[in-house]
């Protein structure tokens, strides 16, 4: 049987989509975290998704695990908020990164760790799975 939240867990890539001012959706793949309850991404507050949300807090998502058999995924709507106190950022964002580095200490985690100034938080309003 599909196991939802341990597959959340696995899987390394979320596409997210939010709406820009002009009514048209954006959609971009991003790492992210998932607790069980909600998504927490991070981010710049200077990227498209953050600026859409600012407008807009209403997002959907999906994760799959591509186009093997058997076939899983999950996809959903939900609300989306901002969490720029800083101290917050910072640790969840390491906690994010820890998912796809060992460590924090090579170039790239560093140099992605100082551009993240504010983490998107997803709480699902609708979520559907699915399994072939």
């Amino acid at each position: 049987m599909f196991k939802k939240t341990k597959f959340l867990k696995e899987q390394k890539i979320l596409r997210l989509a939010t709406v820009d001012k002009k009514g048209n959706p954006h959609l971009v793949p991003v790492w992210y975290d998932y607790t069980g309850v909600k998504f927490y991404i991070g981010t710049n507050t200077k990227t498209k998704k953050t600026k859409n949300i600012q407008k807009n807090n209403k997002v959907c998502f999906c994760v799959d695990d591509g186009v093997w058999s058997p076939i899983h995924g999950v996809m959903g709507n939900g609300k989306a908020k901002l969490i720029l106190q800083q101290d917050k950022v910072k640790k969840i964002a390491e906690k994010i990164l820890l998912r796809y580095f060992k460590n924090l200490e090579g170039k790239s985690a560093k140099e992605l760790l100082d551009n993240t100034d504010c983490i998107i938080e997803i709480t699902p309003t609708k979520i559907t799975t699915w399994e072939y």
